[in-house]
């Protein structure tokens, strides 16, 4: 293996408490920035206007992000921002939204700031974009040389999201321990920052393994409680080290190139980005004969309600879809290929029917 090592390690400032979004005035006016583009989403901004402060001397213009993160919406928003003479870009909203306005402020070299409504990825942490082709099928990854200026998390607004997006969250990330250590786990020396990627991914699956059901029930119960909290920042700040920190070592392997294969098929839209993950993980395990820890996840799974198979996930391949989404997982950029196994389209179909027929009882 033979792959990038640039710690990119953290945005440049963080911050998760109650209140944290009243002092964003203070952080913009500390950096001089005095005219932003505030890009938002629908239901999400809704539910984050409440706690969105009033800004009092700060010339904020709010932009609609537009559904999707695309080279094409990136162009017209990067339009926008210098017709108005923008200084920086605030990002409120998920995954999507905090990628598009990284996105336009590489482009239009400009401090990003980025208080996400769900922690359901690591987005908001991590200085690069999933870019998307106008189809939904997902296109690339884009990594950035400045990291993000600054993260405000308000747990209140993330304790009103959606609970299947925190679940599909903790999906996404308890990933970053099977795909990190995939690759890690072929390496003689680790360096330190190596080592302490892998103790960020190990440390992603122990608290989410340990919490997660204590953390959903304070959702359900609308009241803060310290699991919630570290769910929280597994999913946001724990997960976006094991990348940070490990580079190509500690972000994708197996689990998302068959989350990526599975795009290309229209049905699988209608599927969270976690739980398309989850299920990768599985698929993953599957090619590494651990199925030993494929029965350590079933009860995990099964108590978040995480997807075991594609059944269900309501999908049913054709011969044909099985075929097109295993080329499309072994394509060579793939990070699948990052694994000590040799991956070829009928490695990876030969493991997702393995596992449909096993999960078929579970």
């Amino acid at each position: 293996m033979n792959q990038s090592l640039i710690v990119r390690g953290a945005p440049q400032e963080y911050e998760c408490r109650v209140g944290a979004w009243d002092d964003l005035e203070e952080h913009l006016n500390r950096r001089k920035i005095k005219r932003v583009m505030v890009l938002h989403g629908k239901d999400s901004w809704e539910a984050a206007k409440p706690y969105f402060p009033t800004l009092m001397n700060i010339d904020a213009h709010f932009v609609y992000y537009g559904g999707e993160c695309t080279d094409e919406q990136t162009i017209a928003l990067k339009q926008i921002f210098e017709q108005e003479q923008l200084e920086a870009i605030i990002a409120v909203g998920g995954g999507k939204i905090a990628d598009l306005g990284k996105a336009v402020a590489n482009q239009c070299n400009t401090p990003i700031l980025i208080l996400p409504t769900l922690a359901a990825t690591c987005a908001a942490y991590t200085p690069l974009s999933v870019m998307y082709k106008t189809d939904g099928e997902m296109d690339r990854y884009d990594v950035f040389a400045q990291s993000n200026a600054l993260v405000l998390i308000e747990p209140k607004v993330i304790l009103d999201s959606p609970i299947e997006l925190m679940i599909a969250g903790i999906g996404d990330t308890v990933a970053k321990w099977y795909e990190a250590d995939a690759m890690i786990s072929q390496l003689e020396v680790n360096p330190i920052e190596i080592q302490v990627s892998a103790f960020a991914a190990k440390k992603c699956r122990d608290v989410l393994l340990a919490d997660s059901q204590e953390a959903l029930a304070a959702m359900k119960e609308k009241e803060i409680n310290q699991a919630f909290l570290n769910v929280v920042e597994t999913n946001i700040l724990l997960g976006g080290m094991v990348g940070g920190f490990g580079d190509d070592y500690g972000r994708t392997a197996g689990a998302h190139s068959i989350h990526d294969a599975l795009t290309i098929l229209p049905e699988s839209h209608q599927q969270l980005h976690g739980n398309k993950v989850a299920y990768g993980v599985l698929v993953q395990l599957v090619i590494e004969d651990k199925w030993s820890e494929i029965e350590r996840l079933i009860p995990f799974y099964h108590s978040l309600d995480l997807p075991i198979s594609l059944k269900e996930m309501k999908m049913t391949l054709s011969a044909d879809e099985y075929n097109r989404v295993a080329e499309r997982a072994a394509e060579p950029h793939e990070t699948i290929h990052y694994m000590k196994e040799k991956i070829t389209p009928e490695v990876v179909k030969t493991a997702m029917l393995e596992l449909e027929t096993a999960m078929s009882n579970k």
